[in-house]
């Protein structure tokens, strides 16, 4: 497992390097060439890489379990390469989010397939090549894949302590663009219509929507506008990033912001929104808090901790799969820390074990 995981991440695969992306994915097509696996290529189309889907005979005659791993990473080629290994840690991209957790998949099915069990257990796994973007290109393959699953289990970072996550944000963006009139504001201002202080209104009513209490929070983290300082601006623009915890708190904040924008009135600018919500939240469930001491009784046996990790601000495929009512549980790949940062790194002795804890998941859900 661990020169399968150097050898996916000795390659760069930044998302947008899709050259990078579809090489790794050539290198996964070979690691996984298991007699009982048979495999699939979607194409990601021109901005993405190919996504990568392997299922067991088993898979077509009953719910599967859904093993759920991405390949793409966030390094531009050249800004932080290679492993590294020190000890029980090795440094690269990747090592931790996520290659390493898909060569934990890799090793749990090569395991199951020498002991000629892998055939007969309903396994479908998923690898998509642009989950650090929010998934644009894999989703809805991801989710029709997920739509018949008994359950999905998804391999990113392993936290401290081996704690399975249960629950995450929501990811939502939008786009608020205002189109007013120029004119010069010494001689002709009254003829102007400023976008700069309509889209300043719409940024005021948005961020007074942040609710920490429930988890919501709107950040209007860029916003351009106008040419000089003496002419009325006929342009400007906002980015919003937006979180919540519940589908309901979605749906909510996506309409009161169009609303709100619907509502400025500064004569002659009209406000132009796009986007909303590009990750429903996964939340909690009494079938997702089954699902996770299904699979911490497991890891407990193979000699991890089994804690529930608290809430995360951050989304994954966990996010796209969890709405549409299948039990999802995350954070099962090896153990580290550092993931997006030139530090990340991966705890090189937990390999075994995360790969014996979904062995022994696997084997104890044969008969369901």
């Amino acid at each position: 497992m661990i020169a399968l995981a150097r050898s996916w991440v000795e390659v760069n695969s930044y998302t947008a390097n899709v050259e990078g992306v579809n090489r790794v994915g050539a290198l996964l097509r070979e690691a996984f060439a298991l007699p009982s696996l048979q495999g699939t290529v979607i194409p990601g189309g021109p901005q993405f890489g190919d996504h990568l889907v392997w299922r067991t005979p088993a898979a077509s005659s009953a719910p599967p379990i859904l093993l759920v791993g991405h390949h793409d990473t966030v390094f531009p080629p050249g800004h932080f390469e290679g492993w590294r290994e020190d000890g029980n840690r090795a440094v690269g991209p990747g090592a931790l989010d996520m290659k390493g957790g898909l060569a934990v998949i890799r090793g749990a099915l090569a395991a199951l397939e020498e002991a000629n069990v892998l055939a007969s257990l309903p396994i479908i796994v998923v690898c998509v090549a642009d989950e650090e973007v929010g998934s644009p290109s894999s989703a809805q393959h991801l989710r029709g894949l997920a739509a018949a699953a008994s359950c999905a289990l998804v391999f990113e970072s392993g936290r401290a302590n081996d704690m399975i996550i249960t629950r995450r944000k929501g990811v939502g963006a939008m786009t608020v663009t205002a189109h007013g009139k120029a004119a010069h504001a010494g001689n002709n201002h009254k003829d102007g219509a400023n976008a700069i202080w309509a889209l300043a209104k719409f940024v005021d009513a948005a961020q007074r929507l942040t609710d920490h209490a429930r988890g919501v929070t709107v950040n209007v983290g860029q916003f351009t506008g106008g040419t000089s300082k003496n002419t009325v601006p006929e342009y400007a623009q906002c980015l919003l990033d937006l979180r919540y915890e519940t589908v309901a708190d979605a749906e909510a904040l996506v309409s009161t912001l169009r609303a709100a924008a619907e509502a400025i009135a500064v004569p002659g600018v009209a406000l132009e929104v796009a986007g909303g919500a590009n990750r429903l939240p996964l939340e909690r469930t009494p079938a997702s808090a089954a699902l996770r001491d299904e699979y911490a009784a497991c890891a407990t046996a193979a000699g991890l901790g089994h804690g529930e990790a608290p809430l995360l601000g951050g989304g994954s495929d966990a996010n796209t799969v969890a709405p549409l009512g299948v039990p999802a549980i995350d954070g099962l790949g090896p153990r580290g820390a550092g993931f997006h940062t030139t530090t990340e790194y991966v705890e090189l002795d937990t390999f075994a074990p995360k790969a014996e804890a979904l062995v022994r998941f696997l084997w104890g859900r044969r008969a369901r």
